[in-house]
């Protein structure tokens, strides 16, 4: 469980380095007085849906993490870490859109509704660029791609796919560009009526999908634990560490998306340039 704990240590970091950017408290500060903080629920809000909604989502995290490899070491032994990987994104979709509907509240009902039609609309492309990785290492193993890339890492020769990941990845967890769900011009979205724990449950499921999303990439595109002078484990931290602050940074200079246009742009532009890629790489792997 050494990766997972590695992981919870990358979304505290993503916290810390978001709040110094802001300026604001740091994370712990924040949990500290959320915690203290009474609980508010709205007239005739769905208290069970809204809880399981605020619970799951870090819980999606935590399960996506279990198979993200630090070296060449992951706490669970799957063969298809990337479907499992997936499949903890849909338990996020259900999440977040849980917690805007069950708190009984316009504002909070348009951020969860957003996310969907966030996610339909990353999905696709987000899936293609997974396969792309996998098609060139024929496994689903996460383990098994970084250790396929042999000096040449994947990010190199298929830049397109590492980009559409990337776009993903901050998709994933409505950050930076694609934060629509989380709106001030919803008054803050899906999580507008979340206060208290609930509320710092939420926001740490948030930075856990961002960090693993981040450390995901690692394997798929950035050869893994590959890397001179330091151990592998250590690799795969140093370089999950430079994407997660890639990521968190996009939120400074990057404006929040129209929906629509991310929308047009994802079916138009983005799933037709990973199709194209993963053509180019599934011609290299036949030849």
């Amino acid at each position: 469980m050494v990766e997972v704990l590695l992981l919870g240590a990358l979304a505290v970091a993503a916290a810390s380095l978001d709040a110094a950017l802001d300026g604001g408290p740091g994370p712990f500060r924040q949990a500290a007085r959320l915690l203290v903080m009474e609980r508010r629920m709205t007239p005739r809000a769905d208290r069970p849906l809204t809880r399981i909604g605020v619970v799951s989502l870090p819980v999606a995290a935590a399960l996506a993490a279990l198979v993200v490899p630090f070296g060449g070491h992951a706490a669970l032994d799957s063969r298809v870490g990337v479907v499992w990987f997936n499949a903890m994104e849909v338990v996020a979709w259900g999440s977040v859109w849980l917690a805007g509907w069950g708190v009984n509240s316009a504002f909070a009902l348009v951020g969860g509704y957003r996310f969907i039609a966030q996610g339909l609309a990353y999905e696709l492309p987000h899936m293609f660029a997974l396969m792309t990785a996998a098609l060139a290492a024929h496994s689903l193993d996460l383990r098994v791609i970084g250790a396929a890339q042999g000096g040449l890492w994947f990010g190199v020769w298929m830049p397109v796919a590492f980009a559409v990941y990337l776009l993903s990845a901050l998709a994933m967890a409505f950050w930076g560009p694609f934060g629509a769900p989380l709106g001030a011009d919803i008054a803050g979205g899906a999580a507008l009526e979340l206060s208290g724990p609930d509320r710092l449950v939420f926001l740490a499921g948030r930075y856990g999908l961002l960090a693993v999303a981040s450390a995901v990439a690692v394997p798929l595109f950035l050869g893994g634990g590959d890397g001179p002078l330091l151990p592998a484990w250590l690799w795969s931290a140093v370089k999950a560490c430079a994407v997660l602050a890639l990521l968190v940074w996009t939120r400074r200079w990057s404006p929040v998306l129209r929906m629509d246009r991310f929308v047009q742009a994802a079916w138009t532009v983005l799933i037709p340039a990973v199709l194209l890629q993963m053509l180019v790489v599934a011609v290299v792997v036949v030849d």
